[in-house]
């Protein structure tokens, strides 16, 4: 694929995605951010496994960036679903004295 092309496709998922995620109402938003964690930690592995395995001080400088940001997103969300889901959680009664 030409340069042009590649520049396409990015731009509509761009508008796609942020056409499918506007639309996504509150109470979905935790199952969904979990989902994308998911996603997410496998990215990591890729990026683990390839940087073993490419040519470059360039491809190892992208590759360090991508692990580390997508290690960032993965520890993010799943400390902000943590803290969503304790909000559904019951409070414990006082306990007698």
């Amino acid at each position: 694929m030409d340069l042009l092309t590649e520049l396409a496709i990015l731009v509509l998922a761009a508008f796609v995605g942020f056409e499918v995620i506007s639309k996504v109402p509150n109470t979905l938003h935790t199952p969904l951010m979990s989902g994308t964690n998911a996603i997410h930690g496998i990215v990591v592995l890729g990026g683990l496994i390839l940087i073993g395995h490419v040519d470059g001080v360039l491809n190892d400088i992208l590759l360090v960036v991508a692990i580390a940001f997508g290690t960032i997103n993965v520890v993010g969300g799943f400390l902000v679903t943590d803290r969503m889901l304790g909000m559904f959680k019951g409070k414990k009664p006082d306990e007698p004295r």
